[in-house]
């Protein structure tokens, strides 16, 4: 399959499959808006920059991107890092800043360092899928303090259709019908409840074009330089743990370098139009594919029905009460949550368990995922190291006939095994011959070469004769460049 003919079908496989794209395109809308609204008041603007942001970000995502049915929104850690920014010196900077977090994450993508992702292992792509999960529930419960029993009851009723629902139709995604059921429920009895009006102010006109008015100066690049890295790092991380979690879900594979270019186009367009940096949204995300988003015009559709929602059907949507968002954003929470993986925690080694758990820890108590992957991925090298530097081992026999001892090593010697690989060499040796045999042993860097010069230069002080034999061909490189010395006998 060309890559233009696989484009062509991540648009479009069939009328149904369109039908599914549309509908879970819609549900994903819904379930943008209070997220939207919500970090857009973390991050200290008007909630209309971050909707407009995330219209823009979902139509140029959608084009080109390299995850089908991921959706991206101004949301998630990007915001926590522009909120000092904006406190500090205004939406001017932080429009700025937007515009060159898209740029460094174009030149990212293009450079194809999305290969970094290889390092974050499945604990730790677990532990963020469950602290997701409980960041996106804990999201929802200052909906459901200081409310009526009317608003209990109201969730309870949306929680009954999104889980009922699909026994009677499929052909509908039940968060659709818990939305509209809902609604008229709450437009036909009036009852006190908090309506989507209620987050903020919604939107009254298309954004529009503009460049943000600041000074042209050293001192303003200086400013924004350092939250534009942030952001543009915090916003990559996110979207390429979203895109993974998608191709687990879906059982199919994905562009990443691509994904993190069309961010960056995405971000440098949200910036161009008065919006703020975002990122792909693993809760809206994971209720698409649920209700059968697999293309890109599901993603297209959440961008384009949020624009129409926002502005022509404004009225309507204004009166859509939040304890349906909130039923939603529940369900979507649960269906998060690798439940599997609180029985792995007795089954998979205790060091997984110890970086899952760390992860989500870490995630839930910061609220910065970047954060709790950086503690996840720290900790899973450390315990990698330190596993095998555990495999690495030194043993010795002493041949009478030759007064010869040889040293037979095997394993991986490198910096966190060097010195214990030292250690295992007895530098007051009563042979007058010794043989370090390093044919089941690798050398890794130059730690390792320093600790064998170290061993043979000693030896040698004491009128040992030292010889090496085994070195295969990279390590043998190593120290022919490093400590030439060693190998003359």
């Amino acid at each position: 399959m060309t890559r233009l003919s696989r484009y062509g079908r991540e648009w479009f496989t069939g009328p149904a499959a369109a039908r599914r794209d549309i509908l879970a395109g819609m549900v994903a809308t819904f379930a943008l808006i209070p997220e939207v609204i919500a970090f857009s008041f973390v991050a200290g603007v008007d909630p209309q920059v971050g909707l407009f942001a995330s219209f823009v970000i979902g139509i140029v995502i959608a084009i080109a991107g390299g995850r089908p049915a991921m959706i991206s929104g101004a949301a998630g850690s990007v915001a926590l890092v522009a909120a000092a920014l904006v406190h500090a010196h205004g939406l001017p900077y932080l429009l700025a800043a937007t515009m060159l977090a898209g740029a460094m994450q174009i030149v990212f993508g293009l450079l194809k360092l999305d290969v970094l992702m290889r390092f974050v292992s499945r604990s730790v792509r677990t532990g963020f899928v469950n602290a997701l999960a409980i960041l996106i529930f804990s999201a929802q419960v200052p909906q459901m303090l200081d409310v009526t029993w009317h608003t209990y009851a109201m969730i309870a009723l949306g929680l009954a259709i999104i889980y009922l629902a699909p026994r009677l139709t499929t052909a509908i995604p039940s968060p659709l019908i818990c939305i509209v059921v809902l609604t008229g429920v709450a437009m036909a009895v009036p009852m006190p409840l908090k309506t989507v009006a209620d987050l903020g102010r919604l939107p009254d006109a298309l954004p529009a074009f503009a460049l943000p008015h600041l000074p042209i100066a050293w001192e303003t690049l200086g400013i924004v330089l350092p939250y534009a890295f942030a952001m543009a790092a915090v916003g990559l991380l996110e979207s390429m743990m979203t895109a993974s979690v998608v191709d687990d879900l879906t059982e199919t594979t994905s562009g990443k370098a691509r994904e993190c270019t069309g961010l960056g186009l995405a971000n440098l367009a949200a910036g161009l139009f008065g919006g703020i940096a975002g990122c792909g949204m693993i809760g809206q995300t994971v209720g698409n594919i649920r209700y059968g988003g697999r293309g890109r015009l599901s993603t297209l559709v959440a961008g384009l029905f949020l624009l129409l929602v926002m502005v022509p059907l404004r009225p309507w949507v204004a009166q859509v009460p939040v304890a349906a968002l909130v039923a939603i954003m529940v369900m979507v929470s649960a269906s998060t949550f690798s439940w599997g993986s609180l029985r792995d925690l007795a089954r998979h080694p205790k060091m997984s368990g110890v970086v899952m758990l760390a992860t989500v820890v870490v995630t839930v108590a910061t609220h910065d995922l970047s954060m709790g992957v950086g503690v996840g991925v720290l900790l899973s090298g450390v315990f990698f190291a330190f596993k095998v530097t555990r495999l690495m081992g030194v043993t010795s026999h002493h041949d009478a006939a030759t007064d010869t001892r040889t040293y037979e090593v095997t394993g991986q010697i490198f910096f966190a095994s060097a010195d214990i690989f030292a250690d295992r060499f007895d530098l007051t040796d009563t042979a007058r011959h010794i043989r370090i045999d390093l044919t089941a042993a690798h050398l890794w860097d130059i730690t390792a070469v320093g600790a064998l010069e170290d061993v043979v230069t000693k030896m040698r002080r004491h009128g040992l004769t030292v010889e090496l034999i085994g070195l295969n061909a990279a390590s043998a490189i190593l120290v022919d460049r490093h400590a030439p010395l060693v190998r003359e006998t």
